[in-house]
């Protein structure tokens, strides 16, 4: 009998429609690989997820995105319930989604990251918290959801109108120049390096990501047209912030690269997706068609990979 596969998508954050996106197309390559597949809308409602999950399916393939899903939560409804599902684990999910705790720990295996720090969001009201130009994002968000570059020149929005809220924790950071960079873990294996270069003078935020409009998406250049020791790099601080979080399955890791003169070409860490959009426009899949994998199998690899950490 062919294994039963349920997909969770949907979910209550920023990224819900990106997520419906993932896993109709991951449940759809499932079943081209033969599985049988049932597609859940998360909800707040845990009864109702704990029903659909009854009986047991053989795995859960988590397409879920951004908080909730990403996170922990779900992963710990799972755990409960000792159902093996894709992507890292309750620990994994909850450092890697904290980007500051996140770069504590990779930092531990050598990785370097932008010296930031961590404020409540009304402190912007009080003046810049960092001389110009720096970044600032959610600390606990994932697909660069609200992340703002603050330049020179540029008027910092009152609170009301940023999108983020009072007591939010915020993480600002130096801006670094250069060049945006990222690559996907599967298991033990750092596939690619990618270079993503936003259209006119944008930023790869959550609309480059995702958007099919010309005006705002970003074009992807893989393999990453950047010098070779640049390239090793990059493959080893992935895999080297993959494992450093307890990752498993399949990560995604965002770095900087300043090319300039001065920088002797630096790399820095950004952060680490551990659930990466499965999308048509995604980063993951394109990584693995590169290497020569297909998407259903790919998905195939995620689902035989599926796994509870207790």
């Amino acid at each position: 009998m062919a294994k039963h596969v349920a997909v969770l998508m949907g979910g209550l954050s920023a990224e819900r429609e990106v997520s419906l996106d993932s896993g109709k197309a991951c449940a759809d390559a499932l079943r081209e690989e033969g599985y049988r597949v049932s597609e859940i809308d998360v909800s707040r409602d845990i009864g109702a997820l704990v029903t659909a999950l009854s009986p047991a399916p053989d795995a859960v393939f988590n397409a879920l995105h951004g908080r909730w899903g990403e996170d922990g939560c779900v992963q710990g409804i799972l755990e409960l319930l000792q159902i093996p599902y894709t992507h890292s684990g309750v620990l994994a999910s909850a450092l890697a989604m904290d980007k500051e705790m996140a770069k504590t720990v990779v930092a531990t295996a050598g990785v370097i990251s932008p010296t930031g720090q961590v404020i409540k969001a009304e402190t912007l009201d009080e003046g810049d918290p960092l001389p110009r130009p720096y970044v600032v994002k959610p600390v606990r968000e994932g697909s660069s959801v609200g992340v703002r570059i603050v330049r020179e020149g540029d008027n910092q929005p009152p609170l009301e109108v940023s999108g983020w809220r009072r007591g939010q924790d915020l993480l600002v950071e130096p801006f670094i120049p250069g060049r945006e960079l990222t690559v996907s873990v599967m298991g033990d294996r750092a596939l690619a390096v990618t270079e993503i270069r936003p259209i006119g003078d944008g930023f790869y935020d959550y609309d480059a990501k995702y958007s099919d409009d010309s005006e705002v998406a970003a074009v992807h250049v893989v393999p990453a047209e950047v010098p070779k020791t640049v390239y090793e790099q990059a493959l080893d601080a992935s895999l080297a912030a993959h494992r450093a979080l307890g990752c498993r399955g399949v990560s995604r890791s965002d770095f900087r690269y300043d090319d300039s003169e001065a920088a002797e070409g630096s790399l820095y860490y950004l952060e680490t997706n551990t659930q990466p959009g499965m999308t048509a426009n995604s980063l993951v899949p394109e990584q693995a068609r590169h290497i020569g994998l297909t998407f259903p199998k790919l998905c195939a690899w995620m689902v035989e990979n599926a796994a509870c950490d207790s």
